[in-house]
């Protein structure tokens, strides 16, 4: 077995791929059918956090930044997330809304990539949702100034247990920083690992509101 420790090693790390293929025919019409079955297969499967999804958003100088969040709802008008509105990738998406999104679903051997535009969510929409979380993450979501320094954890924790004093139970006022995007995606590319490297790609790009399906090159 390799070990990690020596960087000479880390070129050598490498597996097959051999859960399976993607084929044409096998292709609904609607990429959202397709994710949909994708997702479904990675709960089943008991993936750790299926939902997760890495969003790239660029700065004004170009530079692009990643981070992982959690999807939190899906249908034909987007992909949905919720954040602190005063946060890194908040800021970035309200100045350029074009967004990519990432699921890797590893022991699948899958992954999905999305190119899209982002919209503000509702105050209703987010409002919902907010009221759902458990008691603790409603509180904690009036603890962190998002993407600004501290000091310490322990003032983290600090405001955490100042709040949680002041808003009781079913009482925590949704946070006017606080919100969500959809990802209004245009661009979806499925990805299928395969042997000897011979993956499976194929994109599905919207064109005069049809789908159109092309294989690439892996």
């Amino acid at each position: 077995m390799s070990n990690c420790n020596k960087l000479q090693d880390i070129a050598y790390l490498r597996r097959e791929y051999t859960r399976g293929g993607l084929s044409s025919k096998d292709l609904p019409s609607n990429p959202l059918v397709l994710f949909n079955t994708w997702l479904q297969q990675a709960c089943a499967a008991q993936l750790p956090d299926p939902t997760a999804m890495t969003v790239a958003t660029v700065n004004n100088n170009g530079q692009p930044y990643q981070r992982t969040v959690l999807l939190k709802q899906y249908d034909e008008n987007g992909m949905v997330f919720y954040t602190n509105l005063g946060s890194r990738k908040s800021l970035q998406l309200l100045n350029n809304p074009k967004v990519s999104l990432h699921f890797f679903w590893h022991l699948l051997e899958r992954q999905v990539m999305l190119l899209g535009k982002v919209e503000k969510l509702s105050s209703l929409e987010v409002l919902k949702y907010f009221h759902s979380r458990p008691y603790e993450s409603q509180v904690g979501a009036w603890v962190s100034k998002q993407s600004t320094n501290i000091p310490t954890r322990k003032i983290l924790e600090k405001r955490f247990f100042e709040f949680k004093k002041k808003f009781q139970p079913g009482k925590v006022p949704l946070p006017d920083f606080w919100g969500g995007f959809r990802v209004k995606y245009y661009t979806i590319e499925f990805w299928q690992g395969g042997e000897y490297r011979l993956h499976d790609r194929f994109i599905y790009q919207i064109k005069n509101n049809n789908w159109m399906i092309n294989r690439l090159s892996p």
